[in-house]
């Protein structure tokens, strides 16, 4: 398939490595694909790796500026009428970002984000399609843990197990398309976040302006993991986590709604620890979510 039409915008922050295999994959698997790179400060050659690939576009903030300013300025960039937003830890594995493209511009199709399969090195699917924050489903998932209920309550619980397309309330920030003059007109992202929580809070602003969100698993691509952010925290930043998705929910939503997502979320890890120690599996991941969100629920939810 061609990529003619079509611009990948990552963000890059000393991630000299991703980068050149997620340049490589573009190159292989959907030739003619523009693509733009914000470069955040890199100190590790990133910028040097984007510019000896042929056509592409380099955008060098010469700081770290945050995630979401960044790819803003890359998006500001692009000339294509689709963009796919994605980390520079993805890698494509075949065309199909060009079928999502093509959905995107399909005559008489209405303004949507579109978010594919994403898939782990080891083959199975990350959770990059998700619910609104407190809804009904949210609260099903949080009581019953997903995989004691029936396929079809699963899927609605879990929507990125689904098969088919189907809509959601927000797409991880990881991988997710739209027209260009879409997310421009979007922002896409506030830029008053620095990092976390962006993609659910684009998500919730789009869908109140009309802009739905969709899972569209016939698209797919491969994301190895958060290293650069690893490297910075010595981890996965819990606390920051917390603190973002907070943040954006009373906000996006109102206190009411912020008060019991806190709730789910406390329920929803403590039972995901409760049963993984049941099945004598490692439930560390768990606990150490359950512990941040509880240091965090005494500030203030300010973004």
């Amino acid at each position: 398939m061609s990529g003619a039409g079509i611009a990948l915008v990552t963000v890059t922050h000393d991630s000299r490595e991703d980068l050149e295999r997620l340049l490589a994959s573009a190159q292989r698997r959907l030739p003619g694909t523009a693509v733009v790179v914000a470069d955040s400060g890199s100190v590790d050659g990133s910028a040097d790796v984007a510019r000896a690939h042929a056509g592409v576009r380099v955008v060098e903030l010469g700081k770290n500026v945050g995630f979401g300013r960044a790819t803003n300025a890359g998006l500001a960039q692009v000339s294509e009428p689709v963009s796919v937003l994605l980390n520079p830890d993805v890698e494509l594995l075949d065309g199909s970002l060009a079928a999502l493209a093509a959905e995107l511009m399909r005559p008489g199709a209405p303004e949507r984000l579109l978010g594919p399969e994403v898939l782990r090195v080891d083959g199975t699917r990350e959770d990059s399609a998700q619910l609104r924050p407190a809804s009904a489903a949210a609260v099903l998932g949080a009581v019953v843990p997903p995989v004691a209920l029936p396929r079809r309550l699963r899927e609605r619980v879990e929507p990125w197990r689904s098969s088919a397309p189907r809509r959601v309330d927000w797409l991880v920030g990881c991988c997710l398309a739209g027209r260009t003059d879409t997310l421009r007109r979007l922002g896409p992202f506030d830029e008053r976040i620095f990092l976390y929580a962006e993609d659910l809070e684009l998500g919730l602003r789009a869908g109140a302006l009309g802009v739905q969100s969709w899972f569209w698993p016939s698209a797919r691509v491969l994301h190895r993991g958060q290293h650069a952010t690893s490297a910075v925290w010595a981890g996965e930043p819990f606390e920051l986590k917390a603190r973002q998705r907070r943040a954006v929910v009373h906000e996006r939503l109102g206190s009411a709604r912020g008060r019991l997502d806190d709730s789910l979320q406390l329920a929803t890890f403590a039972g995901r620890g409760a049963l993984k120690r049941v099945l004598r599996r490692p439930a560390e991941r768990e606990r150490r979510q359950l512990d941040a969100l509880r240091a965090v629920r005494g500030e203030d939810p300010l973004l």
